[in-house]
């Protein structure tokens, strides 16, 4: 019975402190400590993005047709796409879903028609593989994708409670040195003006 006691304790304290989702990017020392910006000039960065606020689950005017995204969702993925800007796509790929909702956002974010591919949306449990198979070497890669997509990735890698990613948020995942990709974390669209200012300081 002790015995019982001891192991039922153990497991709702593991519960506890397992991590729910990955780390914000914006909080503490995570970013510097992801390593990220020196991944990122190396080429060895995989960014999967939710696409913007859609349009037949908001009051917001849609962008376009009712599957898409809203003006508000193509203005924040607008700023999001500067903030990519920012860290430099000299050598960075991007891909997105054939939906028109994924086809918006990227398009907003980016400035110009992007790359579909049905496997970003049709996505199982071998996305992870499917993500790193299409990253070429010393080259970036942002894939705009669906909250179910990148849930599932977490779920099998280490997050199985993780929360659903919010529109425009982006799931930052690098190799290690042993070209194994590990999730750094997160950042969600209001998070990047953040970032900037504590990279300024």
């Amino acid at each position: 019975m002790a015995a019982a006691i001891v192991i039922s304790l153990a497991l709702l304290t593991g519960y506890s402190y397992w991590p729910r989702s990955p780390v914000s990017l914006v909080q503490g020392e995570n970013m510097a400590m992801s390593g990220l910006y020196a991944s990122w000039e190396k080429g060895d960065v995989m960014v999967l993005v939710r696409h913007g606020e859609r349009c037949d689950r908001s009051s917001n005017d849609c962008l376009g047709a009712s599957d898409g995204i809203t003006r508000y969702g193509s203005s924040v993925s607008t700023d999001v796409g500067r903030s990519f800007s920012e860290l430099g796509l000299a050598q960075t790929d991007v891909i997105t879903s054939p939906l028109t909702r994924t086809a918006q956002t990227a398009q907003a974010m980016f400035g110009h028609p992007v790359e579909a591919q049905d496997w970003l949306y049709n996505c199982d449990e071998t996305m992870l593989n499917q993500v790193m198979a299409h990253k070429s070497l010393n080259r970036n890669l942002i894939v705009v994708t669906h909250s179910g997509c990148i849930g599932q990735l977490e779920s099998l890698h280490g997050y199985p409670h993780s929360a659903t990613s919010e529109y425009d948020s982006a799931l930052f995942i690098s190799l290690d040195s042993h070209g194994k990709p590990v999730i750094r974390g997160i950042l969600n669209p209001e998070d990047w003006k953040r970032l900037a200012q504590q990279k300024n300081h």
